[in-house]
């Protein structure tokens, strides 16, 4: 038999725990609480302002740190780059629409300062648009340095048409990257970014974009000026191997008088593609017919046209 007197007494069943039975009792402010949620979820005290990584104005914070160094413009980087990791961007409008990209004004600035410049944002569209219409001719003589970016380049898949979006992004860089360098009035590259290139905004302080050769009505003078600009840009373009590939009065600018090549993402490499000197050829004689209709003498076509074959040893 059990030894009762080794048994405690009992607490009847119905009976209410005492003080004593639940010890020390821990007591909590409500504030305290809400500050313990508040670290958890996020949340935001009352009275308190809300601190998020949103730029203070604008639509992101500047994408400048994002670019590795072979992504931003040849050294030394102009005054008007921002290059400040804590500037703004800014989308301000639309500049153009295309088949295959759409331009973009772009302001990046410096928050508390008066620092502020004016970018065409430049954004290729996905692969689900379609590319350049004669995106094959242009691609002879490239080649991506991965072979399995090429073999699906040439299947023509998903990944393929990815890939050409991206080529046709870098191309564009890297061509004004060559081009500002060899001394060819273009728009300075400021930076890509995927299929985003930033590039210097032609035009003026208020975002007002620099009209297209095709838009003007130049006096002989004028005329004359510019073609003696054209023949000065496309000479240094031989010079370098290249021909714009796809040169009208509709992509270049003129601001100030100034003549300013555009729209270069299939600059052509008049040596490595079988079809380089038709290239050459074909940008002088369509820009060229806009020319000769207002005036100039048509035999300047032609000799420019012999001129640039000299200067990139294609005669």
């Amino acid at each position: 038999m059990p030894n009762h007197d080794e048994f405690q007494p009992m607490r009847s069943r119905g009976r209410s725990r005492t003080r004593e039975d639940r010890g020390p009792v821990t007591k909590h402010h409500v504030d305290d609480t809400f500050a313990r949620y508040a670290a958890e979820y996020g949340l935001t005290p009352p009275g308190e302002e809300t601190v998020t990584d949103d730029p203070p104005y604008g639509d992101r914070w500047t994408t400048w740190d994002d670019s590795t160094a072979g992504e931003r413009g040849p050294r030394p980087y102009p005054d008007w780059v921002v290059t400040d990791l804590g500037a703004v961007d800014t989308e301000l409008g639309i500049l153009k629409t295309g088949k295959e990209s759409d331009v973009f004004l772009l302001e990046r600035s410096v928050p508390g300062t008066e620092r502020a410049t004016l970018m065409a944002a430049k954004r290729y569209r996905d692969p689900k648009h379609r590319m350049f219409h004669r995106d094959v001719g242009y691609r002879e003589g490239r080649r991506d340095k991965e072979s399995r970016v090429n073999r699906a380049i040439a299947k023509g898949s998903a990944f393929g048409r990815e890939a050409i979006a991206g080529q046709w992004a870098r191309a564009e860089f890297d061509a004004l990257t060559s081009l500002w360098s060899a001394g060819v009035t273009v728009p300075y590259p400021v930076q890509i970014l995927g299929t985003e290139l930033l590039m210097e905004f032609i035009g003026d302080g208020d975002g007002g974009a620099a009209p297209r050769l095709a838009q003007l009505r130049p006096t002989p003078d004028e005329r004359d000026d510019l073609w003696d600009q054209l023949a000065h840009n496309l000479t240094l373009l031989a010079l370098a191997g290249y021909a714009h590939g796809d040169l009208s009065a509709y992509n270049l600018l003129v601001h100030d008088g100034r003549l300013v090549v555009i729209d270069v993402p299939q600059i052509v490499d008049v040596v490595g593609n079988p079809h380089g000197r038709e290239f050459l050829d074909r940008d002088v004689r369509n820009v060229g017919g806009w020319f000769t209709a207002r005036g100039l003498d048509p035999r300047r076509v032609g000799d420019l046209s012999e001129a640039l074959a000299k200067d990139a040893r294609l005669a």
